[in-house]
């Protein structure tokens, strides 16, 4: 079978290795479709989780497919099942996250499989649940505001998850929420999606826009409530610090890879909460749901060949331009 790995810092292929044999505890995937994700650029730019590792790092966690073969101690699925794959934890090891296996391939090893698969709803096109993943990242996020219905949120960043994070606010009665973004794409998706407003952050006077939708606070703030940093810009985060009105909550799900220095006393004179968001704890079939009610299918924009994905991960500029990048791997489902 092929599967997509690094094996340095860089450097991208497309690998022929044996077809993997399940245990009785295992299920066969056979993968429709594959997201390409941000941490797959980062496991690219490193060669690896953290580096090069003593074998290749097979990349993709975002994945759906037909069960090509159960193990005989797995029960509630059988051969056919179109699936959507939980991509595990740190003792199974995280598919496409430093495992054996990666969802860029034809066939995934399902390790310990009870409890991993979602059954996917009779008539939801495969590609489509593929959004799985990314929509559970940003509805934790969005949970980890913990705002009363009618609140005014602005999501920053509006790649995969932040549009994951805009859909799941709206879906719990957000009245507003304006996207920031400065690709012109991805606000055109932002607005399908829901935003009353998407706005570039390089254009002049954002913030004074941002006040005339939300109103604004008499410290001259936006009357924002809380604010979804997806972008992983440190300016972006101190920005919304500066400006947020007081007692503003801040979550940040995106990755900073290197410290940002901000300013603890304006956090201390306003009173901010920032609170971090990882993964998605207990939010995968909730996200499958979420599909199901609203429609986030204006996110896939970019649906490549795995030969074509290979080539899109060395080129992280034009991915962060897109939606979601998503690889067609078995285009028979």
């Amino acid at each position: 079978m092929r599967v997509i790995r690094t094996h340095e810092p860089g450097v991208v292929t497309i690998d022929t290795v044996p077809d993997p044999e399940p245990g009785a505890a295992d299920v066969l995937v056979r993968v429709h479709a594959c997201g390409l994700c941000g941490t797959d650029l980062s496991y690219v730019k490193h060669g690896g989780v953290g580096g090069p590792g003593p074998e290749p790092l097979a990349l993709g966690h975002e994945l759906s497919g037909v069960i090509e073969a159960v193990g005989t101690g797995v029960d509630g699925f059988a051969v056919g099942d179109r699936v959507v794959v939980h991509p595990g934890n740190d003792e199974l090891g995280r598919i496409g996250n430093g495992a054996p296996e990666g969802g860029l391939s034809d066939l995934v090893l399902v390790r310990q499989a009870q409890g991993r698969l979602l059954r996917v709803p009779e008539g939801m096109d495969l590609t489509y649940a593929a959004l799985t993943e990314p929509v559970a990242v940003g509805m934790h996020a969005a949970e980890r505001l913990e705002l009363a219905p009618g609140a005014k949120v602005v999501v920053v960043g509006c790649g995969p998850v932040g549009m994951a994070a805009l859909a799941s606010l709206l879906d719990a009665g957000a009245a507003s929420v304006v996207a920031i973004d400065p690709g012109e794409t991805r606000r055109r998706i932002a607005l399908e999606l829901g935003a009353e407003a998407a706005l570039d952050p390089f254009e002049r006077g954002m913030w004074k826009q941002l006040s005339e939708i939300h109103g604004r606070h008499p410290s001259g703030s936006p009357l924002s409530n809380a604010y979804i940093e997806a972008s992983g810009s440190a300016e972006m985060l101190n920005q919304v610090i500066s400006r947020a009105a007081p007692r503003s909550r801040i979550c940040v799900p995106a990755v900073h890879l290197q410290d940002v220095t901000i300013s603890m006393l304006v956090v201390l004179m306003k009173e901010l909460e920032i609170r971090g968001a990882i993964e998605y704890p207990d939010r995968f079939e909730d996200a499958l749901d979420l599909l199901a009610r609203r429609d986030l299918s204006p996110m896939l924009t970019d649906l490549v060949s795995l030969e074509d994905a290979a080539a899109a991960l060395m080129d992280p500029a034009a991915m962060r331009a897109a939606g979601k990048t998503m690889a067609i791997v078995d285009g028979a489902h």
